[in-house]
This record gives structure tokens, C-alpha cells and sequence, in this order.
């Protein structure tokens, strides 16, 4: 493939193998930091020459990954080496550079002028063993935007990479986020591509589903508050059938699997039936929901602690597992997930082990989409203000100093 760039000169788009030979970087700032990674990971022998570098680059060359040589470039530098990426903040530097590689027959990339350079980054993509690289002449804001449509097309099934994809094993467990649909992994997302089952929950993104193709069977596993829900024996057992017959099932969750998700039930369930489990970890709406509504469950200076905690049970009911008196005592974020219902009652278990009455609170229902509502309470006020306001579930309570802050 051939493209032009903007100078009327033509690049040709080839694939560079890479490991184990030695490649040379001049200059260690903020490009140098956005191309060493792939060049790591393509297993070149990278060795940097610059007198500083930005705290990532340094970090990379003491971990080993790099060779960083601190000090200014000098003639003499490329030598052995089988490609060169010119990023000093210097254009005399850079030019110097390629006017070596030039002489000693090396492809050198020039980031501060591309078309002088004898070889042009594109901009680059994964996508299930597919590289995508794209070149617009040294317009690298369109070359970008060009990538970005075709990976999302790739992932969402819109293109076809013309690959028969190998079968998939099993089941895989995937946390679809906090709601938006937007907010699901990128592996999640090119897992759920390839289903041929879907066992999905009313908190997974929706939307989701309206991407699946046509043939792929949707299994409503639902749990409705205090309402109509399908059993977890009928999930493990859709579950295990369904991979024992063949068929590669995605396991669609809300948030992370594994935080008041059951995940771990089910893989237990596949395990036992030798079922093989991927386990795709989702943002949990315990952290994402509150971010977005603008309530961090940290903050320095303000809070030392995160405690995530299950409010499906009452504070004195047998049944619960938390030590609510020492709740109490601490001074930094509880987040109380599925506790719509007995606010009232966590309410109180707070306030009588010590709590203040006028602890900041943050009521955050269907976070991140667009029916998201936040009510802004104090720990003795929040059970009146969030029936008054009608919040219901799937709502994220935030208790604490972080609560109360504004930007």
C-alpha cells in the first residue's frame, strides 16, 4: 500500500520485525514517552540518548525495559542500529540525526517534521491479532481519527476482519461497567462480539445488546429489588449447558463481576462442570458511578480509607457480615451499594457507633447514564431526603468528607 504525503512524496506501509535488534531513540520528553511502549513490546533492544527525560522514560529505563544513555546526542550514535526515532526538542538535533541515518542507511523517523524523516509513524491498533495502521501524510490528528472508526467498526462487528475466528472456549464472566455503554472494556467488548449466548443482567449497559447479531441468543438473568429475579441456580445451570454444548456464552454483568456481582459463584459453578472461565474485570459502579457524578471516594487530605460495602441486609440482621460499630469509628469513604431500601436503618447503625450527624452524604442513582440523579444529604437527613426525592435502586450511596466536596 502506497500513501501520499503532503510534500507529493509516497510512502510505502510495511511491518518492521523488531525483536532482538537494536533500535535507537534521541530524546526522552513526551513523544519519546508515547512511542517507547510499542517498541518495547515489540521486543526491540531500545536504547535512548538524551540528557533528561520525563519521569515515565526514566522509570522504564530503570525497570530495564530501555538503555537510556544520559547525555547529548553525537555522531556516532546509530551505529548497528536498525531503525531510529528522532524526537529531541531540538530540531538542529533531530536534523543532525537524520543526516546520520541518512548516510548510514537507517529508516529514521523525524517527529518534529515528518516528511523530512525517511520513514513516517502511523498511527497504530490492536484488534484480536489484526495491527491496524493508518497514514494521512503527516495530518496526524486525521490518521488518529481514521484508526478510531476503524477499531470501533472492527470491535463492534460493523467490518468484517475476514478471519474465521477460532472457536472460544467456555464462558466468559464480563463486567459491562456502571451503565454507560461506552464504559465496557475493550476486551469485553470484542468478547461479546463473538458470543453465541448472552446471559445477560438488568444492570448491564443495555444498549449492548442491540449490537449483537441476530442469531446470538440473549438470556434475561435479571434481579429486580425485592422483585421478580431468576434464581443463580438457573445462571450456573444456563451457564454450564449452554459452554457443554459448544456454544462460547458471555456472561454479561453490571460493574465488576466480582464486587456484589456473584462472579465468583459462577465460575465455581463452570469449574466444577470443567467449564473454562475468562474473567473480564469491569469499572465498578461503586467508584465509576459516584465519579461521574462528581463525588471521588478519595481525595487527599481527606480521606485515607475506601470501605465498599453490600447493603442487601440489615445492620442487626444474623445474616450480616459487617462490623457496623467500626464502620462507625473510621473517618474516611463508606460506599454502600444496594442499600436504597434500609438507608434508614445503615443510617442510624452509623450515628448511635459515633458518626456525626452532619457527615456529608451522596445519593447517586443510575450513574453514568442519562437518567443519572444525585441528591446531596447529611448522614442524619438522608433517609428523608432520598424518599422525599424518590430515589430508587440501582442507586450508589457515598458517606464521608469526599461527599460534601465541590470543585
Amino acid at each position: 500500500m502506497t500513501v501520499s504525503n503532503s510534500s507529493g512524496e509516497l510512502h510505502y506501509l510495511a511491518g518492521l520485525s523488531l525483536a532482538g535488534r537494536r533500535v535507537v531513540v534521541v530524546g526522552a520528553g513526551t513523544v519519546a514517552q508515547r512511542r517507547l511502549p510499542r517498541l518495547v513490546s515489540a521486543g526491540a533492544l531500545v536504547e535512548v540518548v538524551a540528557p533528561e527525560a520525563t519521569p515515565a522514560v526514566q522509570a522504564m529505563a530503570d525497570n530495564g525495559e530501555i538503555v537510556w544513555h544520559q547525555r547529548p546526542y553525537q555522531d556516532g550514535d546509530l551505529a548497528d542500529a536498525w531503525y531510529v526515532v528522532s524526537c529531541a526538542s531540538d530540531p538542529a538535533v533531530n536534523a543532525e540525526v537524520s543526516g546520520e541515518a541518512e548516510r548510514t542507511r537507517v529508516f529514521c523517523v523525524r517527529a518534529d517534521a515528518g516528511t523530512e524523516g525517511t520513514a513516517v509513524t502511523p498511527a497504530v491498533g490492536d484488534h484480536d491479532g489484526l495491527l491496524v495502521g493508518v497514514l494521512a501524510g503527516g495530518e496526524y490528528r486525521r490518521s488518529g481519527a481514521v484508526r478510531d472508526a476503524i477499531l470501533d467498526a472492527l470491535r463492534e462487528g460493523r467490518v468484517s476482519d475476514q478471519r474465521e475466528p477460532s472457536p472460544l472456549p467456555g464462558v466468559a464472566l464480563v463486567g459491562g461497567g456502571p451503565g454507560d455503554p461506552e464504559l465496557i472494556t475493550v476486551r469485553g467488548r470484542r468478547l461479546l462480539a463473538r458470543a453465541d449466548v448472552v446471559v445477560a443482567d438488568r444492570l448491564a449497559p443495555r444498549e449492548l445488546l442491540e449490537s449483537l447479531a441476530p442469531q446470538v441468543e440473549v438470556v434475561d438473568a435479571a434481579k429486580i429489588p425485592y422483585g421478580r429475579a431468576a434464581s443463580q441456580e438457573f445462571i450456573n445451570n444456563r451457564l454450564v449447558s449452554d459452554a457443554l454444548a459448544g456454544k462460547f456464552v458471555v456472561r454479561l454483568k453490571g460493574g465488576d463481576p466480582y464486587v456484589f456481582g456473584r462472579g465468583f459463584e459462577e465460575l465455581i459453578a463452570c469449574a466444577q462442570a470443567g467449564v473454562p472461565v475468562t474473567v473480564v474485570p469491569g469499572v465498578t459502579s461503586a467508584f465509576g458511578a459516584p465519579a461521574v457524578a462528581g463525588v471521588p471516594v478519595t481525595h487527599r487530605g481527606v480521606a485515607h480509607e475506601v470501605v465498599v460495602v453490600s447493603g442487601h441486609v440489615a445492620p442487626d440482621s444474623e445474616a450480616s457480615l459487617v462490623d457496623w460499630s467500626a464502620l462507625a469509628r473510621l473517618t474516611g469513604t463508606i460506599v454502600l451499594m444496594m442499600g436504597v431500601e434500609r438507608i434508614a436503618a445503615f443510617a442510624d447503625a452509623l450515628l448511635a457507633g459515633g458518626r456525626p450527624a452532619g457527615t456529608p452524604v451522596a445519593v447517586v442513582q443510575e450513574g453514568t447514564t442519562r437518567t443519572q440523579r444525585i441528591v446531596r444529604s447529611t448522614l442524619d437527613n438522608v433517609a428523608d431526603d432520598v424518599a422525599s426525592a424518590g430515589i430508587r435502586p440501582p442507586a450508589v450511596i457515598v458517606i464521608g468528607p469526599v461527599a460534601g466536596l465541590t470543585p
